[in-house]
């Protein structure tokens, strides 16, 4: 079974400022909480319409700012055949929205502050304190290299923290994470 990011929001604008909240949707992608993408426009489909469409960010052709983040309300979902059931197992770290789905989006700001599990970014802290979005994939990976102009997404680690899970099992419950704020998006 793959292990997605778990997403805490700390402290954010989008907690507040309702402009900073979507509704959106990714056809043929799976998304884990801390996906980042880009909303360029909105679905076209009867019945959806202030549902925008999640896009992979072009970092490297200039469109690496003005990106979203998935967080979801955190209701796992298990697919049965052609069945869901919602609710049946409470590691978050089993939860993912199905592609086609409806999932909830938050445009970060400078200063917010997020904490995310490890799986959630790839590469280590050793390539740098910066963590940016990947190129061509909807998740971010770490980086040596800090903001300079403003036009991608940076977050800047805090600390090296633990987010603690209820799996059952003792001494097993501390699940490597990083708490970070927005330097730039």
């Amino acid at each position: 079974m793959t292990t997605y990011n778990v997403l805490i929001k700390n402290r954010t604008m989008s907690d507040n400022i309702d402009s900073l909240n979507r509704s959106a949707i990714c056809s043929g992608s799976d998304l884990g909480d801390g996906s980042v993408f880009a909303l360029d426009s909105l679905s076209t489909t009867s019945g959806e319409n202030e549902i925008w469409k999640a896009t992979v960010p072009n970092v490297l052709g200039g469109a690496g700012s003005g990106l979203w983040m998935s967080a979801a309300r955190g209701v796992n979902t298990l697919l049965s055949g052609t069945y869901a059931y919602r609710g049946l197992n409470d590691d978050p770290r089993n939860f993912y929205t199905i592609s086609g789905s409806v999932l909830d989006a938050f445009k970060p700001q400078a200063g917010d502050v997020i904490t995310m599990t490890a799986a959630g970014i790839s590469g280590s802290p050793s390539t740098g304190l910066y963590v940016v979005p990947a190129e061509g994939v909807f998740a971010m990976a770490w980086s040596a290299t800090g903001p300079t102009s403003g036009s991608i997404m940076v977050w800047k680690e805090i600390e090296e923290t633990y987010v603690s899970i209820g799996s059952g099992a003792i001494g097993t419950h501390r699940v490597l994470a990083y708490r970070l704020v927005c330097l730039a998006n």
